[in-house]
């Protein structure tokens, strides 16, 4: 049940304009049987080949050990590449993809929750001036919610979808029955028909039939939270089916009723069930929004851990659950562009040229993953490889030139966004790798310091001392600097570095390595997965007399670096810039590693690069 409230809100909205919107691209010719019935076959193939076949039967097959999405699919790809170039293509291809997704994310909310609303326009149609307002009010709701988390909203999620879509089903069967001749239109011919009749015409339909499969990359996003089987059921014997008989039954309305033309979805019922379906479609799209959302916020925590961001706030909205959080800038950030997505745009119908160019680059960046990944791991042959993957390029290749006429009338807003966040994580990137490479430059190497530690005439004081360092061979930084001006070392000190992997979750028993380099000092190696939120003082307690960690007697002591740019930078000034400015505004690693802001000690270093 869970299943349904979560992975497939999204694409269990789309009815709700995707038809509609397919539709209205044939206002100029008059519309018949011809046309409806190669709509129809267009959708029913589309769900076939992208949603089932690609994702179900075979993206979902590649899972990072359990957990599905751009990248953990990016990760899978890069670790079973050879050649740091094509790891580096594959990395670029990933954060595309990731970007992308942001671009997409910011434009279902509006999509979908104007696109119920306007229902009353339908039901009640002296309402419609307030159709704007309400979606705005909607809006601000939704995202006012999200700090309070989505555990216990999140229970009545799965009952809600489900009679959403057995509605759906429903309310398509009833016409269906009336009309089974529309039953005919599962056949390809009337799709390469439509396709052959109306040549050009038929390629910006192909624009918005793509519509319909948004939210396709849910299914593999959300794999990690109930498996593959569950994901896989419910969409080939529940969800599947009722969004094809609610397509089929609005066209069947739509033929044998012209008025119809006015929004199919909400006139495919008896009049009694409009207003009904108008709170229920608007409960649905808040619901598709927030699976959205939520996914947002666990694509920022990856791309932090994959050290493509900057550290932000991260809070845990569930005492139980990890992969429950909530990002606060985030989360402003998709409220500011959701509102003026709306303002703008003010209807779905214009919303919906500016939806789908995102949802097919980011088809087209899991399609080239996907092939690395089944070709290495999977030992696919070459040729197997090429065939299968390369007819999924060309599809989604198709959709998306397709959606490439969009640009001009609105789908320039996700390019936008996507291209503005793809510079800042590359530029981020470029920044922490000179930072690091700088770091060690000018670090001194741990053995050798160690070594000459009791030659020296150090006065060791009592107490832990904790330094964090991104490089467990060299010397921390803040060590250094507090030799230099305090002269001291404590008698019990540890080295902790925080290793980021590629992989989703570290199990408890690889968390933390410990080695002892001398007399009182250990150095401690804490590993997280890119799904994980670091918790120092949490893992520290957790190995105990292991290193003889006593929480309130334990200083951290962490540099503080101030960037500035170098003599002779080796980015240029712009990405510069934009670096500076990210590393300004990082939440600092106190608030990100959770160390008590009362144990806390920070020496400024200048760092230039």
């Amino acid at each position: 049940m869970g299943v349904l409230g979560v992975v497939y809100g999204d694409i269990g909205t789309s009815p709700l304009y995707a038809f509609k919107a397919s539709l209205e691209l044939f206002k100029d010719v008059p519309i018949g049987s011809h046309e409806v019935m190669g709509l129809l076959s267009l959708i029913f193939w589309a769900l076939v080949l992208v949603v089932t076949i690609k994702y179900v039967i075979l993206v979902m097959r590649a899972d990072n050990r359990g957990e599905g999405g751009i990248l953990a699919l990016m990760a899978l790809a890069q670790r079973v590449a050879s050649g740091a170039g094509l790891r580096n293509a594959l990395g670029i291809v990933g954060i595309v993809g990731a970007c992308l997704f942001f671009g997409d994310g910011i434009i279902t909310p509006a999509i979908s929750v104007m696109s119920a609303v306007e229902g009353l326009g339908v039901s009640a149609p002296h309402l419609k001036e307030f159709v704007l307002p309400i979606c705005v009010a909607v809006i601000v709701l939704l995202f006012a919610m999200q700090s309070r988390g989505t555990g216990s909203v999140g229970r009545i999620f799965g009952p809600i979808m489900a009679v959403w879509f057995l509605t759906l089903g429903v309310l398509g069967l009833i016409e269906v029955v009336q009309h089974p001749h529309i039953l005919l239109a599962i056949s390809p011919t009337y799709a390469l028909a439509l396709c052959m009749h109306y040549k050009s015409l038929s390629f910006v339909v192909l624009g918005a039939i793509v519509l319909c499969v948004t939210g396709a990359e849910a299914l593999y996003i959300d794999m990690g939270h109930f498996g593959a089987r569950p994901i896989r059921l419910a969409w080939l014997f529940f969800v599947l089916p009722c969004l094809v008989l609610n397509y089929f039954g609005q066209g069947a309305l739509v033929l044998h009723d012209p008025g119809a033309l006015v929004n199919p979805f909400f006139l495919l019922g008896p009049s009694w069930t409009r207003l009904p379906m108008v709170v229920l479609a608007t409960v649905a799209t808040v619901i598709a929004s927030q699976a959205v959302i939520s996914g947002a916020h666990s694509m920022t925590r990856q791309c932090m851990q994959l050290g493509f961001l900057p550290r932000m706030t991260i809070r845990h909205t569930s005492t139980t659950e990890e992969g429950q959080i909530y990002v606060p800038q985030v989360n402003g950030a998709l409220a500011v562009g959701v509102l003026i997505l709306v303002l703008t745009f003010k209807t779905s119908e214009n919303l919906a040229s500016a939806y789908g160019i995102a949802v097919t680059a980011t088809f087209l960046c899991d399609t080239m993953l996907a092939m690395v990944v089944f070709r290495r791991q999977f030992h696919w042959r070459r040729s197997t490889a090429l065939l299968v993957f390369g007819a999924f390029f060309a599809l989604d290749g198709t959709f998306f030139a397709a959606n490439t006429l969009k640009i001009a009338e609105g789908g320039f807003v996700p390019l936008a966004l996507g291209s503005a966040l793809i510079l800042l994580m590359t530029s981020w990137k470029r920044g922490r790798d000179l930072l690091l490479a700088r770091w060690q430059q000018d670090s001194m190497p741990l053995t050798p310091f160690l070594a000459r530690l009791p030659q020296s005439r150090t006065v060791r004081v009592p107490g832990l001392a904790v330094f964090l360092t991104g490089n467990p061979d060299y010397v921390p930084t803040s060590l250094l600097h507090n030799l230099k001006h305090n002269k001291v070392l404590h008698e019990r000190v540890l080295f902790v570095t925080v290793q980021n992997e590629d992989v989703p979750e570290i199990a408890q028993a690889r968390r933390a390595t410990v080695s002892e380099l001398a007399a009182g000092v250990h150095r401690v190696v804490l590993r997280y997965g890119f799904m994980e939120s670091p918790n120092i003082p949490r893992a520290l307690e957790e190995l105990g007399d292991a290193i003889g960690f006593d929480p309130m007697q334990a200083s951290y002591f962490l540099g503080r670096e101030v960037l500035v740019p170098a003599m002779a930078p080796k980015m240029s000034w712009w990405r510069l810039w934009l670096f500076l400015a990210m590393a300004r505004n990082a939440v600092p690693a106190t608030e990100f590693f959770r160390i008590p802001s009362d144990r806390v000690v920070e020496l400024g270093v200048r760092v230039a690069i």
